[in-house]
């Protein structure tokens, strides 16, 4: 295996290594919550100068917070439909795949731009009922790799405000006509939440743009007639908030006590069929 993989993503491609370092970083901590040696073993391999998008231990902390509720809801669903399809829409190069470890019988689609997909068979290795689709999330024909007769869990994490305000609910659309039944499980922001993300210091080393805000979750039902809308997490587990720095639990605490501030960013799940 090759030590150093050269890296010259930009943009939004080049997000997805601040977000793979920090859940690596997070990894490396004794109290982990992630630990996600997969991770770990894919930053070390990498050659880039993570240094520059300024990913703070809060930070980090956060990112496994997202995944690790977005893993929980993927196995609750692979447990109630052993058989099920799983799409990690944009999963740049995130691990969940190995993480969630499905059985053999779930048919697991890892969807991400041929360079990200090109990149992830570098470092990562191959496996049972696992392909990976190098597409454009926007191009309608990729879905036609992705057979329509099981149930599907969707998740996308960290992709989604990247997308233009009319892109998001044309893929659901497209995903909720394609599919027979399951659900989606995603991170967002609100319209105020994308301008705050616009200034984070990380964003703005990739030089990337964010698009998509969603400030009711029901509005995608009108969007999108076939979602139902189950739930939304706006606050941390307070034991990881614990393990974040006193201005970032301040900061959390003023934003769950202001119901404008508190739907800033948070996770949503909706199901359809």
């Amino acid at each position: 295996m090759t030590t150093d993989e050269k890296v010259t993503l930009r943009e939004e491609k080049e997000t997805l290594l601040l977000t793979v370092y920090g859940k690596a970083e997070e990894s490396r901590m004794p109290d982990s919550l992630l630990r996600d040696r997969f991770a770990a073993e894919a930053i070390r391999r990498v050659d880039y100068d993570f240094s520059k998008l300024k990913v703070r231990r809060d930070d980090m902390i956060s990112l496994a917070i997202r995944a690790h509720l977005l893993d929980g809801w993927t196995r609750e669903f692979i447990a109630q439909n052993p058989d099920a399809t799983v799409l990690h829409l944009g999963c740049g190069l995130d691990s969940r795949v190995f993480r969630v470890d499905p059985p053999a019988t779930v048919r697991w689609f890892d969807v991400d731009y041929p360079e990200v997909i090109a990149l992830r068979r570098r470092l990562y290795p191959e496996r049972s009922g696992y392909t990976l689709l190098g597409t454009s999330l926007t191009d309608p024909q990729w879905l036609d790799a992705v057979p329509s007769d099981r149930p599907a869990m969707i998740v996308a994490e960290g992709v989604l405000p990247y997308l233009r305000e009319d892109e998001v609910p044309r893929l659901f659309g497209r995903l909720t006509a394609h599919l027979p039944a399951g659900e989606f499980g995603f991170d967002c922001y609100s319209r105020l939440g994308v301008r705050l993300l616009r200034r984070h210091q990380s964003i703005k080393a990739t030089g990337a743009s964010v698009h998509w805000g969603l400030d009711d979750p029901h509005e995608l039902e009108a969007q999108v007639p076939k979602l139902v809308f189950l739930t939304e997490v706006t606050s941390h587990d307070p034991a990881q908030l614990a393990r974040m720095s006193r201005a970032a639990r301040l900061i959390s605490r003023v934003f769950m006590a202001v119901p404008v501030l508190k739907k800033v960013g948070r996770m949503v799940r909706y199901r359809f069929g």
